[in-house]
């Protein structure tokens, strides 16, 4: 029988170590992991079991869940797709100061800090080590990889990927579905849908 308390993890790939360790660290059961891949199936993750592919997962009603799949188009299908009780998931070693407004599924991992008056929208992943200051905005489904820093009023649209170890001037608008690479440097605009590189971050040549 599972826990009705129990969280539900929706994956089970290297991301779902991560916000099973997060989870375990916060105190909260893990129910098991519901993966697609049936290579998966009868395996465990970090001794949890994998029970099998996701749409079983609302199977006996609406449960706490997280979703623990690193792709942002991905998740976004998922969570369309499954009626479960998204839960946010917050490291005990990150500092989340208490004005920040965090949204369903949004999952903060350990040595991250967000500082006060940020949002942060359903399903986002700020990752291990990631800096956000004050008053930014990031969006349904982003992806701010680990060690990424944000200075005050940074703007980062739905669905976008910050690389591993970016960093984003005051005030910078990062359009939806946008890509900034890794150790890119954004000192003003990304357009919607661009993925940017480099210091100063500039489009590649398959840039919009």
């Amino acid at each position: 029988m599972i826990d009705d308390g129990a969280v539900t993890v929706i994956g089970a790939g290297g991301h779902a170590k991560v916000v099973i360790g997060a989870l375990a660290a916060a105190g909260r059961a893990v129910a098991g992991v519901w993966d697609d891949d049936p290579a998966k199936l009868g395996g465990t993750l970090l001794g949890v079991p994998v029970l099998g592919p996701t749409a079983g997962a609302t199977r006996g009603g609406r449960r706490p869940a997280v979703l623990a799949v690193g792709d942002n188009h991905a998740r976004q299908q998922l969570a369309a797709a499954l009626d479960l009780d998204w839960v946010t998931v917050v490291h005990p070693r990150a500092w989340v100061h208490p004005s920040v407004r965090l949204g369903p599924g949004a999952v903060v991992f350990a040595g991250a800090i967000v500082q006060p008056d940020t949002v942060v929208g359903r399903h986002a992943i700020i990752n291990t080590g990631a800096t956000i200051d004050h008053d930014c905005e990031i969006g349904e489904f982003a992806h701010v990889a680990p060690g990424v820093n944000l200075s005050g009023g940074v703007r980062v649209g739905d669905g976008t990927l910050l690389g591993v170890g970016s960093c984003a001037v005051p005030g910078a608008r990062i359009g939806a579905w946008a890509v900034v690479g890794a150790g890119a440097v954004v000192v003003d605009e990304v357009p919607e849908g661009v993925t940017v590189v480099g210091a100063p971050a500039r489009p590649t040549s398959g840039g919009r």
